[in-house]
């Protein structure tokens, strides 16, 4: 379970940048090469390939190489792991606005119930 969690620490760090989001949503639509990743980013390749090691070591992107050129593809399961923790967190979040409206409700009932003398 400690390593669960570590893993899902790093899928949200990784995630926390917008210039890593913008690559998982450019792999989603299919593998693609370095080049074609970094094209719409305004930064040094080094700096690009830094992003791409942070999404490679949390296990979010997996790379191959193809003769001279490098293929990244989207490796799904960290999302989906990611995705089942905010479904449980939303869950229980729900349980507890429900709980909370049930208890004002009760509350406000109470303090419009005709008082007896």
């Amino acid at each position: 379970m400690p390593n669960q969690l570590e893993q899902l620490d790093q899928v949200f760090q990784a995630l926390a940048d917008g210039t890593r989001r913008a690559v998982i949503k450019h792999l989603a639509g299919g593998p693609a090469s370095v080049s074609d990743l970094a094209k719409p980013f305004e930064m040094a390749l080094p700096s690009f390939m830094q992003h791409l090691s942070v999404l490679e070591s949390c296990k979010l992107v997996r790379s191959e190489k193809s003769g001279r050129v490098r293929i990244y593809h989207l490796t799904p399961q960290p999302l989906k792991s990611a995705e089942g923790w905010m479904e449980k967190q939303r869950n229980m979040w729900e349980r507890r606005l429900d709980q909370l409206d049930a208890y004002l409700l009760e509350l406000k009932e109470k303090t419009n119930e005709p008082k007896k003398r």
